[in-house]
This record gives structure tokens, sequence and C-alpha cells, in this order.
């Protein structure tokens, strides 16, 4: 069986409808159940489950709230809570397509050697459009695309599942352990980085992800993830949970970051003078303000 875990704060905006995709999808409601997990929304998180319970009978939704606030807390409550061997993680701020479950079920139901699958992450813009400064670079930063074309393959080189998109089996976390709870947004924080710190724990132990190309999340971007200040918190934030995450394991693991991100450096400036030479001063400088960013994050406490 299949547990759909979905970690929630204050989208109530947004629950209902994902969850309705999730239940529209092609999987029959007998093989999957639904763990949410309220992360101390003060919201109408809870009518919202409610009303999908009500018009969903069929599907077995499970609430608990978690009250250690943090994205990691509520997904390792998801992980205990579960009574599936395939957790699959959805973001609350999302909609899946139908063939979505029925994709991860049948993944793992003929690969017994996977232990984690992902799949495409597609941006809809709900209520504004893709803004001039937009570069394929910083649509992977804002909104999290994730495409890989459309065959079925492993994930490449650093690669790995977006974490809103993304499928374990539950033995992979008795393993590696959890999630690292100093890692992971916590309310209105926007420090990250756990699913990485996840993945490279897995990549350690020789663990293999692939890509499913037929389970798609939409992930819906409203107008505030388009300005300046979350622009700013978010690429910041990137920066501390890489100095938080390396530091963690070691000294020579951070020295080693910081000359990567010197080389990311010549990356951007390359990148900003071909934006130049094609008038495109808007992308460009978008580019060297979340360098900047990340930089300050990086070395800064």
């Amino acid at each position: 069986m299949l547990s759909v875990i979905l970690c929630t704060y204050n989208r109530e905006r947004y629950l209902y409808n994902v969850l309705h995709s999730v239940a529209a999808g092609t999987l029959p409601p007998s093989e999957y159940e639904i763990v949410l997990v309220d992360n101390n929304s003060d919201d109408g998180t809870v009518g919202e489950c409610e009303r999908f319970k009500a018009d969903h009978p069929q599907v077995t939704l499970r609430y608990f709230m978690e009250r250690n606030q943090g994205l990691s807390y509520a997904r390792n409550r998801g992980i205990r809570e579960a009574q599936g061997d395939v957790l699959v993680y959805v973001d609350d701020d999302a909609l899946v397509n139908p063939e979505y479950l029925q994709t991860y079920a049948e993944f793992f139901g003929r690969n017994k050697e996977a232990v984690a699958a992902g799949g495409p992450i597609i941006p809809q813009y709900d209520g504004c459009e893709e803004p001039d400064w937009m570069s394929h670079y910083t649509r992977l930063l804002i909104t999290g695309k994730l495409y890989l074309g459309k065959n079925e393959r492993e994930f490449p080189g650093e690669v790995f599942p977006g974490g809103g998109n993304a499928a374990y089996r539950k033995s992979v976390f008795d393993t590696v352990g959890l999630f690292n709870t100093e890692l992971g947004r916590k309310g209105n924080s926007l420090i990250g980085a756990e699913e990485k710190d996840l993945f490279d724990k897995m990549v350690s132990h020789g663990m293999r992800f692939y890509y499913l190309p037929t389970a798609i999340l939409y992930h819906l971007i409203p107008p505030k993830k388009l300005t300046q200040d979350y622009f700013d918190r978010l690429t910041t934030g990137i920066g501390q949970s890489e100095r938080f995450r390396t530091k963690q394991i070691g000294q020579r693991k951070y020295m080693v970051r910081l000359l990567k991100e010197a080389v990311k450096w010549g990356g951007t400036l390359v990148l900003w003078t071909g934006f130049a030479l094609r008038g495109q001063f808007a992308k460009g400088n978008k580019l060297v303000a979340f360098r900047k960013n990340v930089t300050r994050g990086l070395v800064n406490k």
C-alpha cells in the first residue's frame, strides 16, 4: 500500500484541491491512504480536511497535528504514522495528474530493488504571469521546476527528486535516518536543504533513485513568490542551509562547498555576459543577485 504524506502549514486556499486531485486519480482508494500532517496551522485547514472527508468518504484520510514547528518535523511525523511501505510526499500547494499514484505503485511493484523515485514538477502561475527577469536558472529556484524528458531513467549526477514530488520505500529511513530537523522550513523561514541532506546520505549507501515522467506534480506559484522580498529570503536561505549542512558533516566539506561557490560565480558571470549580449539585462542581473545572496548566506552566520 502507498501512504501519501501531505504536510501543510496555513494553506487552506490550496488544500482541498490537492487532496481532490489525489482522490480523482486512477489508483483505487483501497490501495492508498492519505496521511495529512498539520504543522500548527491557524487558518481553515481543519475545515478543509473535514470537507474533503465528507466529499470523498471512500478515501482514507488520517489527520495528525505536529506541534514541533518545521517541515522536517512534519515529514518525520508522516513517516512514523504511515501504514504503507511506500511513502509518497506531495506538496500542499500543488495538483497531481490522474496517473500520479498509479505510476508510483506500478513502478515500485515491478522494481523491487528501487528505493526512491520522483517525477516532473511543472510550475503553474496562480493569479500572475511569469516576470521578465525569470530565466531557466531562476525558474528552477523559484518554482522548483523539474523535467528530465519523457523516458523513465535514473536521476543523473547530482540531480535528485524534488521534495514535493518524491516517493521512498519506508525502509530507506531505517537505513539513513529521518529528515534533519535542523534543516527545512519552519513557519515562514525559508531554510531548506533537508532533501539534499537525505539524498546525499542515500547516495553514500549506494541507493539509486529514478525519474518517472508520468508522475506529474503541478506547483502553484502565487504572486508573493515573485516579490523581491521572497527572492532575497529564499536565496539567502539557500546559502544558510548549505553552510549549516556542510559544517555538520565537517569543516573540509564546508571548504569544498566554498570552492564550488567560487566556480559558480564564474559560471554566473559567463551567463550574465550572455544575457547582456542579448539585451536581457533583467535576467542576468537577477542571476547575479541570486549568487550574491547565496554567498552571503554561505559565509555569514
